[in-house]
């Protein structure tokens, strides 16, 4: 959880800055005067396509304003195509009963709509999941659709607000405005200077008041293949997304995270969803 606005040949520098900057976990020069989008475009990469390929083991924790808890546990695989800015991702779930071998599936464009399948074992049947619902609940969490796999960077207006600390962290402020209605009427990223990842997030709605508030809780960096010289990936491990006007939130935790792995293809396929690949899921 994106198609880009800037041009092509921008994203693929980018790409290998990112690329080339972390596989060695430095920090690496910043150019200076970047605009705001090629800001967010940096925080995307970041964020959402380091190494090849990728697996997790997901715990999500919906609490509620009284403390209540509902835990889904699931497993998340993510490939970048090699010779483009596309990704798939697949997403199986293991817990709780009720979503038991549920798999959400994308296949993500940056020139158009990206592709969405949800598996509902209960039924044995795919669904697409239509352009409409990016912006829907996920499985009941305080995320969306569109937050699993990134949002167009060309879907806002972006603009440089300030520049100011989370903690320790040097961040630059942008403030993205949607160029067409969604759930909310501006947008707040604090995006550390040096790993270039989203550090919080806050959406404001039609009243221009806040309603929800994403946090970067734990970042580590993880190792890519055996030992140091490999490299890392500053990855965040442990993120929130609180609704501030319900008092519920998400509590989202990365445990078991690998990059590089090896997946193919064929693992992102509706096959797949029925038949998914437990070596990697598991």
């Amino acid at each position: 959880m994106m198609r880009y606005s800037v041009r092509p040949c921008l994203v693929a520098i980018v790409s290998l800055w990112t690329i080339a900057a972390y596989a060695q976990d430095k920090t690496p020069e910043v150019p200076k005067n970047l605009t705001a989008a090629e800001i967010v475009e940096r925080s995307r990469q970041a964020f959402y396509y380091p190494g090849t390929d990728m697996k997790a083991k997901i715990t999500m924790d919906l609490i509620t304003d009284a403390g209540a808890k509902r835990t889904r546990i699931l497993a998340m695989l993510r490939r970048n195509d090699p010779k483009s800015q596309n990704q798939k991702y697949f997403l199986y779930f293991h817990e709780p009963a009720d979503v038991r071998r549920m798999v959400f599936m994308v296949w993500k464009y940056p020139e158009k709509d990206d592709d969405r399948w949800l598996f509902v074992p209960a039924l044995d049947l795919v669904r697409r999941v239509a352009a409409d619902d990016k912006r829907s609940s996920f499985v009941g969490s305080d995320f969306t659709y569109e937050d699993v796999s990134g949002r167009d960077v060309s879907a806002d207006t972006h603009s440089l607000s300030r520049e100011e600390n989370v903690g320790e962290r040097d961040c630059y402020v942008v403030q993205s405005v949607p160029k067409t209605v969604v759930d909310y009427t501006k947008q707040l990223s604090w995006i550390d200077k040096g790993s270039f990842l989203p550090l919080k997030e806050e959406y404001y709605d039609a009243q221009e008041q806040l309603f929800r508030v994403f946090t970067a809780d734990r970042i580590e960096s993880i190792a890519v293949g055996e030992g140091d010289s490999k490299g890392k990936f500053p990855t965040i491990v442990r993120r929130t997304m609180k609704n501030i006007k319900t008092g519920h939130r998400t509590e989202v935790t990365y445990t078991s995270v690998s990059y590089n792995v090896g997946l193919k293809d064929e693992h992102f396929s509706e096959r797949s969803m029925r038949h998914p690949p437990m070596d990697y899921v598991k």
